[in-house]
């Protein structure tokens, strides 16, 4: 017997050509291949005859052939070849494309089962290319529930289907780590039975059945995971704070904090006070006033003699933190510095010795704040800015860098309460929806093509009064085929032939970093009228004096994505406006696209997102921390995620740290998943 763990590339047919395309969808060794799961299936276990055909609609059915085919040359690269069968109920014209091979394959006067879909009107029916099989063979295409999988350029289904059916036969499939009580709580398949129905299930219920327990499966290891963290992390102690007085941070305030701004800041009051490490996400709308609730604990932790950083995803970003904190703690006695890639060698080397020896409290920078080189002082607090930015090691590295340092951790992307239990599981989750007075909503309107010249107009007028415009696009170049604005080429046909007269800027993500970031500052400084960009400005972007946000085929983007980019504007006191373009004019798109238009609640439009796209999708890149489930979805799935949820709870209760062989197993699976998971983080 092989091991799971072997290549794939002991099996037969998988050279090195194919094993490289297997590599484009992260199958390397059996165990990547046997946990490569159908995406769907097809039930062709159901004969019809052929005057049963439906137009369009793929059917197996038994025929036989009625002459010898005939192939013709058509010209060079083009060979069709022509057959005609028939059962008792009618006749049906066969063309195949480049398979001259069926002039060998298709005998005169014997029957076969097939598989395809006719086209034509009744007169004249005719089939191209169906697959087909002799009746006795072994069911490989035909008189099958067939399971259609994931594929890359170069993979057909039909050689993943070949390649998974070596497997199976030649290891056996992932142990079982879900305990036999569980099992028979919740009607689940044995992991035996489990992972071969899915591959090659004897009916479409079986394979429903296989996909139940896959599901539970990767619920039930993550669940395990989450809790085996905060137990880890209930066992850790530290310190607690008891200098929580806020009197002086609120009487030096030039405005009132909102009520669910007080709220997360007696969270994180009770949290420091407890001794053990916080673990708090504060979540909240685009302009919901996050970074008030972050200088409350910042000042909370020089209160106690504790040095504080703020991570944040990009050198703007991190310079804006600085900049408005700089205003607001400094007069408080609180020592601030910046720490990023673009400081000199010599300034870098003098800030990192100030935070060493204890001169600086609260340190705002990029990643430079987990290099090596960086040491603090006394660190009792980490805060990471943007947080889906980040990875799970890179929040854990900086903690690293004091003794179990509390960590607070923001997102401005509002996440529906379900995704939010799975992608932060292991933390305590504040929310802020309130937005602060004075915060201008933005007028969001849908437009087709037609609308360019008044776009135009308008965009014009927006710069005339002294404001900035955002013109968003799909794409960085064109692609052949796909018609979609690209940055690139929209760009300079907006400065050379719309708008010669104004100063048009381009930003994309091809770009080198330090060019985004001086591009972007360049914007700030309202050095150009009109910001051509893709989603590389869809986080961190504080630009008070644009009022319009553009963006071109809107139809690519999800609800959640439109709406961080429709944040970057009404973040000043001019009126402030979103202008969506499609071409589409499909009914569902229209729909959605208006219904964004319609409200300004990210979390009703984080929901409605989430049921649309599903959370593979949700932010866009997978970049957010979501874990990497191979068949589980969050949004489908929610009834069998609170069984698994339950079921852990249970297991971690009985044996969460038993020394037996099905425990051992699952902390593994447990670590196998946070690694995959991790990968797709940083």
């Amino acid at each position: 017997m092989a091991k799971l763990s072997d290549p794939i590339t002991i099996l037969k047919g998988v050279g090195p050509t194919k094993a490289k395309q297997f590599a484009q969808l992260n199958i390397y060794t059996l165990q990547d291949l046997i946990c490569h799961f159908p995406r769907g299936y097809e039930d062709r276990t159901r004969l019809v005859t052929i005057e049963k055909l439906e137009v369009d609609k793929p059917a197996c059915f038994k025929a036989m052939v009625m002459n010898t085919p005939h192939t013709a040359h058509i010209r060079k690269g083009l060979d069709v070849t022509k057959v005609q069968v028939a059962d008792r109920t009618g006749r049906l014209n066969l063309t195949f494309f480049n398979q001259k091979f069926t002039t060998d394959k298709l005998r005169y006067g014997q029957e076969y089962i097939f598989y395809g879909a006719v086209s034509g009107d009744f007169i004249g029916y005719n089939m191209t290319s169906p697959v087909f099989e002799e009746l006795d063979s072994e069911p490989v295409v035909t008189r099958r529930v067939l399971p259609i999988y994931p594929l890359t350029a170069g993979l057909s289904n039909a050689s993943v289907l070949k390649a998974v059916r070596q497997a199976l036969a030649i290891c056996d499939p992932p142990a079982e780590i879900l305990p036999q009580s569980v099992r028979e709580q919740y009607g689940i398949l044995g992991a035996d039975r489990a992972y071969y129905a899915i591959h090659e299930p004897a009916s479409m219920e079986e394979a429903e059945m296989a996909k139940k327990r896959l599901i539970f499966e990767e619920f039930f290891v993550f669940s395990a995971g989450l809790s085996l963290m905060r137990a880890a992390r209930a066992g850790k102690k530290t310190p607690a704070w008891h200098n929580t007085d806020l009197g002086g941070f609120y009487g030096r305030l030039p405005f009132a904090l909102t009520g669910a701004q007080q709220r997360a800041i007696a969270e994180v009051v009770r949290d420091v006070q407890k001794g053990t490490p916080m673990n708090r996400l504060v979540q909240g709308d685009v302009g919901s006033g996050k970074t008030m609730v972050a200088a409350a604990a910042a000042w909370l932790a020089v209160q106690n003699g504790k040095q504080a950083a703020m991570m944040a995803p990009t050198e703007i970003l991190a310079e804006q933190h600085y900049q408005g904190l700089c205003k607001l703690l400094e007069p408080l006695g609180v020592r601030l510095c910046l720490l990023t890639g673009s400081l000199t060698p010599k300034n870098k080397k003098l800030t990192r010795q100030a935070i060493e020896e204890g001169a600086v409290d609260l340190v705002i920078g990029t990643h430079a704040l987990v290099s090596e080189s960086t040491v603090f002082a006394d660190l009792g607090l980490v805060i990471a800015d943007e947080q889906h930015r980040f990875g799970v090691a890179q929040r854990a590295k900086l903690s690293a860098k004091g003794e179990d340092p509390h960590l607070l951790v923001m997102s401005a992307t509002p996440i529906p309460r379900t995704l939010a239990l799975i992608m932060y599981g292991d933390l305590e989750v504040s929310v802020l929806d309130e937005l602060p007075p004075g915060r201008q909503q933005v007028d969001t309107f849908l437009v087709g093509e037609s609308y360019r010249t008044r776009i135009n107009a308008f965009i014009r007028k927006q710069v005339a009064e002294g404001h900035q415009c955002f013109v968003v696009c799909p794409a960085v170049e064109e692609n052949e085929g796909v018609e979609l604005k690209a940055a690139t080429v929209w760009a300079e046909t907006l400065q050379k032939t719309v708008f010669p007269d104004l100063k048009v800027a381009l930003i994309h993500g091809q770009m080198k970093g330090a060019d985004k970031e001086a591009a972007m500052a360049s914007f700030a400084r309202q050095e150009a009228d009109v910001l051509v960009a893709t989603t590389v400005i869809e986080v961190g972007v504080d630009v008070p004096n644009a009022t319009l946000m553009v963006i071109e085929d809107a139809d690519r983007f999800g609800l959640s994505q439109l709406h961080q980019l429709r944040g970057r504007v009404g973040r000043g006191s001019a009126k402030s406006y979103c202008i969506l373009t499609t071409h589409t004019n499909a009914a569902s798109t229209r729909e959605r696209l208006k219904a964004f238009c319609a409200t300004t609640d990210g979390f009703k439009i984080a929901e409605e997102d989430l049921k649309m796209r599903g959370p593979g999708d949700f932010f866009g890149a997978r970049q957010s921390g979501l874990p990497v489930f191979r068949v589980a979805n969050l949004s489908c799935d929610l009834t069998t995620l609170k069984q698994a949820q339950e079921a852990s709870a249970q297991w971690i209760d009985r044996e969460g740290t038993a020394d037996t062989a099905p425990a051992k197993a699952l902390r593994g699976r447990i670590a196998e998943l946070f690694r995959r998971s991790q990968g797709t983080m940083n």
